[in-house]
């Protein structure tokens, strides 16, 4: 019984917790309509700066927390919301997505940088001591814990729905020219919103660090309060009290599962369960429970329907791009770069450019917003090295099916989410298969997983140059897919689902097997990217497809542009390239490069100063048809369109 108790009241402690992280969440989508994925990022930072102050400057506990909560989130969050987010009205939503996961891959680089992640670090707790009841022994911090999320859910409800103020904050998503003409500032509201969103992330952060029996580290206390995400969504990201319970719950349930149910598992499922429990919350809370009616920030802007290139003009650029491959080949056939082959590097653009390709069918034409694409990479070079070895072609085929099957069976519970549901829901599968699969040392081994280079009948494929070329044809081949894919019927029925899924339901047409159908497809085509750069290795780890890598790449093809086949090869070529120039600073250039496009809807890309024809393109028919970006050839073949904003 005293261990009930005592399981109890620490999953009690750790809800406690999450409902104040995911409170946080709350009043930011209720008063600005985003969702923060950067929300464990800030509780992350406000935990390694208070070690910083408490445990390192030795700064007393009640002046760290006034320079956290105040100097730091405060300040950041009304930062956050005047520079970054009042810039996001008039986006759809997925753009505030890409902009808040670029903020969270900022914070995660920066903490990298201040704080070295092979450090082991331990917050001291704000109140030292414990007591007895009951029979247990309950730490003072655990009831600091408890009352102050109390507290903090007893206050909002009171201020959101007993002054003023509070009315105010409600109203400014729903009516914000409305709310102006009351003479209450729209901004102002929405910036409150984000302080408040802020000033919660941080104080979970700092809360919940001193538990963290093992030490604080950047990965595991971002993904902290992932089931703090459960709980907001549980409450329809709208009512606090049910946030806060099913907070409280979500500690109970992790807390009894862990200390019940995990001790009768094998020793070598034990840890996978551990990490994947917040994961498996969150994705039952998004299949199982109503969707809440998305909110749009600011005023909808429609994009024109993209120049779609012809046939023609794609088989030229890419016997073009072909030609130059075969000249890059032969001029660097012997080029190291850091220990690594020049050509290796290659292929891995070319690899990557494929998974570009795939968010480019995926996100771009038909607007699901996936974050789990390095999954289906890592399940596709794991089929490979166990089939055969990895030598053969039917390994390449086998990661194309089994890939686009796990993407379908992913795309059937999921085919009602919309696109920040989706995004949570591919981050939620994202995180749990790196934890539950790709870390297990059964799967890829402690030294690797070895995958071998592709042997066919009569040639000879096993140098870098020949592997580089292959990969290259299948980049080529992949790229004609896609265009492919949008001049045809189904492209179109992409781009209609994208732009008004109300409608394309309306005139009849089946828009669940649309999404099932190009779910499938971009997960069989990251499947096959998996096994090519699984080949260019030729050893695969633990680590190669991580959550954050593939965030990361996200906002790479953010960056230059979702919608162009040119913006999946330069993300590629950015990637590959910065993580040899400077890999720690990856991320902070992901972040920055999607906050600095902010405005900008089809990235780098889809600036107009950039856009100009082939000369064998016909002139535009009219003032306002779109011309198609510039793309990495020199023309607009492989980048499949420009845009205008209408409306």
């Amino acid at each position: 019984m005293s261990n009930f108790l005592q399981f109890t009241v620490f999953g009690i402690m750790l809800g406690a917790g999450y409902a104040i992280a995911a409170t946080g969440l709350v009043v930011t989508y209720t008063t600005s309509g985003v969702f923060n994925f950067a929300q464990g990022a800030v509780g992350m930072i406000a935990a390694f700066g208070y070690w910083e102050l408490v445990s390192a400057h030795h700064v007393p506990v009640l002046a760290a927390l006034v320079i956290v909560l105040i100097l730091g989130a405060s300040i950041s969050g009304a930062f956050v919301e005047r520079v970054l987010m009042r810039r996001l009205h008039g986006a759809s939503a997925e753009r505030p997505v890409m902009v808040t996961l670029g903020l969270m891959v900022i914070l995660t680089g920066m903490a990298t940088i201040l704080w070295s992640p092979t450090t082991q670090r331990t917050a001291q707790p704000m109140i030292n001591g414990q007591f007895r009841l009951v029979g247990i022994n309950i730490q003072y911090q655990y009831l600091l814990i408890i009352a102050v999320a109390i507290a903090v859910a007893i206050g909002l409800r009171a201020l959101f729905y007993s002054t003023r103020t509070g009315y105010a904050l409600r109203a400014v998503v729903d009516d914000p020219d409305l709310l102006g003409m009351a003479g209450v500032s729209p901004n102002r509201m929405s910036q409150y919103g984000w302080i408040l969103g802020f000033m919660m992330a941080a104080l979970s952060g700092m809360l919940l660090a001193p538990t963290q029996t093992t030490g604080i580290s950047i990965e595991a206390m971002t993904l902290l309060v992932v089931s703090g995400y459960a709980a907001a969504i549980v409450g329809r990201l709208k009512n606090i009290p049910v946030t806060f319970a099913a907070a409280i719950a979500i500690g109970l349930a992790e807390n009894y599962v862990l200390n019940y149910v995990e001790p009768h598992l094998p020793s070598n499922l034990q840890t996978d369960v551990t990490g994947a429990l917040p994961m498996v919350f969150l994705f039952v809370a998004l299949v199982t429970l109503p969707s809440v009616r998305l909110r749009a920030v600011g005023r909808l802007t429609s994009l024109r329907a993209p120049r779609v290139a012809g046939g023609r003009e794609s088989l030229i650029i890419g016997c073009v791009f072909l030609a130059i491959a075969v000249i890059v080949g032969i001029a660097f056939a012997n080029t190291d770069v850091k220990g690594t082959t020049l050509l290796t590097l290659g292929g891995m653009v070319m690899a990557l450019g494929i998974v570009g390709l795939s968010l480019v069918l995926l996100t771009g034409y038909s607007g699901q917003v996936s974050l789990c694409q390095f999954s289906f990479m890592g399940i596709g070079a794991f089929v490979m090295g166990k089939l055969a070895g990895g030598g053969s072609l039917l390994g390449l085929i086998a990661a194309t099916v089994i890939c686009a099957a796990v993407g379908a069976f992913i795309a059937v519970w999921t085919i009602r989410l919309s696109d920040l549901y989706l995004a949570l829901a591919t981050f939620a599968f994202a995180d749990f298969v790196a934890i539950s699969f790709f870390a297990d040392g059964h799967i890829y081994g402690s030294g690797g997983l070895t995958v071998g280079r592709i042997v066919l009948p009569g040639l000879s494929l096993g140098g870098d140059t020949a592997e580089f070329l292959l990969v290259t044809v299948f980049f080529v081949l992949a790229a004609w897919l896609v265009l492919a894919i949008r001049r045809s019927l189904f492209g179109r029925r992409l781009v209609a689902v994208n732009d008004s899924p109300a409608a394309y339901a309306t005139v009849g047409l089946n828009i669940g097997f649309t999404k099932v159908a190009v779910f499938a497809i971009a997960a069989g085509m990251a499947g096959l990217a998996g096994a090519l750069y699984g080949t260019v290795q030729q050893v695969v780890g633990t680590t190669d497809f991580d959550i954050f890598p593939g965030i990361i790449f996200v906002l790479f093809v953010t960056i230059w542009g979702i919608r162009t086949v040119s913006g999946a090869f330069l993300a590629a070529l950015t990637f590959v390239a910065l993580n040899q120039i400077w890999p720690s600073s990856i991320g902070i250039f992901a972040g920055m490069g999607v906050i600095l496009i902010g405005r900008a809807a089809n990235g780098i890309l889809g600036i107009e100063a950039l856009h100009f024809r082939l000369p064998w393109v016909k002139a535009p028919v009219g003032p306002s048809e779109p011309t198609g970006p510039l793309n990495a050839f020199g023309g607009t073949a492989l980048a499949t369109e420009g845009t205008r904003a209408v409306g």
